[in-house]
């Protein structure tokens, strides 16, 4: 059953979500206070990268499903479901800005049909949906929290093939009309109020950067006894209760949710009077394993001071054009204090482009290897894996490979007597 749907934002989670419930044959506009973002759009041209985002932008345009406008007036009358998918900026103690959210309500409060759904599916904070509540004003309008579980890179496919489908709201018939929106989609559904809603958000990430603060740890301690971190996860994955997913150790973790998130988390609980030891435990280990990187690109070429380092990965994962709070620019940054000279590049990031003082993105893999002193691999993009041993070794000055991302054959470097520092791996 075909429903109208307004979306609100069109960030990473609101074109995502619009396009992909347009593509789900429901009619979706798209409002957007940004006039020369909007018109792009209208065009079929996505500003961010997201595997298949583009392809449903054009779908939905063409079938007349999707459209984007700027005016308030045309995208909320006559719409039975409304998503907010706006930012909510977070302070250092991980308190979340909601000033755009309560902006967007004032703006569309006037303009909402009697017995519209408004609908919460950016992360935040416990207690939004009282504030929504509140901040619209309107008693014959519900508000209803739907977290969403969009990994970037596979957004697209996350959202069309859910673990499952979290609603939250004091009324269970106003849950299950959310819930119809997405019929066609084999994923159980997990009805519940709006706080528990708003919390297995927090907790879902929270818990997943603590598992990768619990190998990135483990795979320290297989360093210091000589054993081999891969084949633990293989022995420890195995069990059902454990798993392998978010098993591999790394840079460390970052990106838009998990820092974000597990910050936020731990203010929550702070504010509710508990101390969360644990998920302090593992923000701080994330920290401290930026550090250990460095440390190994000093293990291997002394002081930094001057030296060429060549970097592979800015992003914060592969597949993704995304920057914000990656463990690759944390590392870079680090190596740029310490006097390095850094060149990098990433295939998600235009070369030339501003990413940091003193950094210089280059246009080809080699190009940033070119008499380096050491390479150092940040992202795991699948180029980086498949790169020519023999042609990286003639592009160093130095034959140094420092590998956070356990990707490289540790064999074919050792063959060329590549000295190399990964993760855990013997």
């Amino acid at each position: 059953m075909s429903s109208r749907i307004a979306v609100v934002g069109t960030g990473y989670v609101g074109l995502t979500t619009g396009a992909c419930l347009s593509h789900l044959g429901h009619d979706v506009v798209c409002l957007d206070v940004d006039e020369e973002k909007v018109q792009a759009l209208q065009g079929g041209h996505v500003p961010i990268l997201e595997d298949g985002l583009d392809r449903l932008v054009v779908e939905g345009l063409h079938t007349d499903k999707l459209s984007f406008t700027t005016d308030v007036t045309r995208a909320i009358p006559g719409r039975e479901f409304v998503f907010l998918c706006l930012p909510t900026p977070q302070a250092e103690d991980g308190s979340a800005d909601l000033s755009y959210v309560e902006k967007a309500c004032s703006q569309i409060t006037d303009h909402l049909d009697s017995g519209a759904v408004v609908i919460n599916k950016s992360t935040v904070p416990v207690g939004t949906t009282a504030l929504v509540a509140a901040a619209l004003g309107r008693y014959d309008i519900h508000v209803v929290s739907n977290p969403e579980f969009l990994r970037q890179g596979t957004a697209v496919h996350d959202f069309l093939n859910p673990d499952r489908i979290v609603i939250g709201a004091d009324d269970r018939d106003v849950a299950l009309r959310v819930a119809s929106l997405y019929l066609d989609l084999a994923a159980p559904w997990v009805v519940t109020d709006p706080a528990s809603s708003e919390l297995i958000k927090y907790v879902a990430n929270s818990f997943l950067a603590t598992k990768l603060s619990f190998v990135n740890s483990v795979a320290a301690v297989a360093e210091a006894v000589g054993a081999d971190v891969e084949d633990v996860i293989q022995g420890v994955g195995h069990d059902r209760r454990i798993g392998h997913a978010f098993l591999q150790p790394g840079p460390g973790w970052g990106g838009s949710c998990l820092p974000k998130d597990t910050s936020a988390l731990a203010h929550i609980a702070e504010s509710a009077g508990y101390e969360f030891g644990l998920l302090r435990s593992a923000m701080e280990v994330n920290v401290a394993q930026f550090e250990r990187v460095v440390a190994k690109v000093e293990d291997l070429v002394g002081d930094l001071k001057g030296k060429r380092i060549a970097v592979w990965g800015l992003t914060f994962k592969a597949n993704t054009d995304d920057l914000r709070d990656s463990p690759a620019l944390k590392i870079v940054s680090l190596l740029l204090k310490r006097g390095a000279e850094v060149r990098a590049y990433d295939p998600g990031i235009d070369p030339g482009r501003s990413v940091m003082d003193g950094l210089l993105v280059v246009p080809e893999m080699f190009d940033a290897t070119e008499g380096a002193d050491a390479l150092v691999v940040l992202t795991e993009w699948s180029q980086f894996r498949r790169a020519d041993v023999e042609r990286l070794q003639e592009s160093l000055a130095r034959s140094n490979v420092v590998d956070a991302r356990n990707l490289l054959d540790l064999d074919a470097l050792a063959r060329r007597g590549f000295a190399v520092r990964s993760i855990g791996r013997r």
